[in-house]
């Protein structure tokens, strides 16, 4: 690692919505930035105007700040290498271009479309690569800004640059070719234009995926025709699908980032499972929180093999942030999502605030993410608190057990809820050893509930209460 101060950046395109593989990009720059107390720029690379999505931009800034990673530099706070927009920075990449023709290393192409797709049949036809430079015009154009402008590869070469995550890595001379730099719409290409921010931003670390591997000796060509030192490159593994076999990516189903936010995720728990997908400190310890993720944070440790999406893990992970919370904000969020709900609302017992509180620890016990309470709801697993259950006679019983003797354990369960002795629970478990667990319990909890699956018949009679739970009894009993 370089003596001098970290600077890396994360810089999208906005087209279209932020997917978790550009999110743990930034992530990962964050993280460096913040390890080394150094710098993280956002910047937007919109020069590709015509994969431009309206409102990506805000976008992600949106998705950014939900996962709070601030950026020190940028669009809406500024800093001394503004503006962040590269449409807004079309001046400074001519300049560089200039510097490139001045220097004999870029050029305008005379060339139409029609006649480089011509080329390109000629050396399919040849049975070899097409390579731009080989038909390079011997008395290019003075470059007006009508045509496109290529740089110039002067010495087809071996190319060697070091990864810090991947190691030494080499392409031979094929690898390099004359490129566009500036289109002739007067926006720069991506091989030109954040190669340019980059030296201006004063970037040290570029944190990018394995498909930049690939032009990576283009970008090392134009550091050395300007006579620039290249910064550090970092190379983090894919994010392959829940198979296994290919790459998550936009085409591939990957969601937007903002999804997790609306389904319920803590952007904490996203954050902490992002920053395993690829990376791991060591030991056996998986929860940390931000702060302790970039105190930790070891490009050394980050892993070259593609890292696997697993939606399981990641619930389990946000149930342990969850379970971070104070207990006081994490009641408070499960009362404020069954309020929300229409099906729960409408009933009169809804606004019960001890019977709310009561309800709570059983909800939190049964979600791994906030949403999970609204799919409770709708599939009829909580109406049981707030109001008497439809009871299907038929699956009263247990097992083999007939309906005279469902019945008769439901007159023994109601005896002694209806007894002055208010230890319930120890005698109604007394009785369920006597005349048999499923045979007992399976009726009371089926009574108390109306589902065949929902909490046990003890932690059901201490929420809705001894009351409700002998109303409900006795709607069992006749129903049968």
């Amino acid at each position: 690692m370089q003596d001098t101060k970290v600077v890396t950046r994360f810089a999208p395109s906005p087209t279209g919505f932020m997917h978790v593989g550009g999110v743990r990009t930034a992530l990962y720059a964050w993280l460096l930035a913040k390890k080394h107390k150094g710098t993280f720029i956002l910047r937007i690379e919109d020069t590709d105007k015509e994969r431009e999505v309206e409102g990506s931009i805000e976008h992600i800034k949106k998705s950014l700040k939900w996962l709070s990673l601030d950026w020190d530099e940028g669009p809406d706070i500024g800093g001394s290498h503004a503006p962040y927009i590269q449409s807004e920075r079309l001046e400074l990449y001519k300049k560089y271009a200039n510097i490139l023709i001045e220097k004999g290393l870029a050029y305008a192409d005379p060339y139409t479309e029609e006649e480089i797709e011509n080329f390109r049949k000629i050396s399919e036809e040849q049975k070899r690569p097409f390579l731009y430079r080989e038909h390079r015009p011997e008395n290019p154009p003075i470059w007006d800004g009508s045509k496109p402008l290529r740089f110039k590869i002067t010495e087809p070469k071996r190319t060697e640059w070091q990864d810090l995550v991947w190691g030494d890595l080499s392409a031979g001379p094929e690898a390099l070719d004359d490129f566009i730099i500036i289109k002739s719409d007067g926006y720069p290409t991506y091989n030109f234009a954040h190669i340019i921010d980059d030296i201006e931003m004063g970037v040290t670390h570029i944190v990018r995926g394995q498909e930049f591997i690939a032009s990576t000796p283009k970008f090392l060509a134009v550091y050395e025709a300007l006579e620039i030192a290249p910064p550090y490159f970092v190379t983090t593994p894919p994010i392959m699908g829940a198979d296994g076999k290919r790459k998550l990516g936009k085409r591939d189903g990957a969601k937007d980032i903002l999804d997790y936010d609306i389904e319920g995720y803590l952007p904490e728990a996203m954050i902490n499972f992002l920053a395993f997908l690829g990376f791991n400190p060591g030991g056996e310890r998986e929860i940390y929180t931000k702060e302790e993720l970039a105190e930790v944070f070891d490009l050394n440790k980050i892993q070259k093999s593609g890292a696997m999406w697993n939606d399981d893990k990641l619930d389990w992970m946000n149930k342990e942030h969850m379970r971070l919370l104070p207990v006081e904000e994490r009641n408070q969020k499960i009362k404020s999502k069954i309020l929300g709900n229409p099906e729960i609302s409408k009933f009169e017992t809804a606004n019960d605030q001890n019977l709310l509180e009561k309800i709570c620890p059983t909800i939190f016990d049964r979600i791994s993410k906030w949403s999970d309470i609204d799919t409770l709801i709708s599939d009829g697993e909580l109406t049981y608190y707030f109001t008497v259950p439809s009871l299907d006679p038929e699956k009263i019983m247990w097992k083999k057990q007939s309906k005279d003797e469902a019945k008769e354990n439901l007159k023994k369960v109601l005896e002694i809820f209806e007894s002055e002795n208010a230890d319930y629970q120890p005698r109604l478990m007394e009785l369920a050893e006597k005349e048999g667990k499923g045979e007992v319990l399976w009726p009371t909890r089926y009574a108390l509930s109306g589902k065949e699956k929902s909490p046990d018949p003890f932690t059901l009679l201490n929420i809705i209460g001894i009351q409700e739970s002998k109303t409900r009894i006795k709607k069992a009993i006749e129903s049968l």
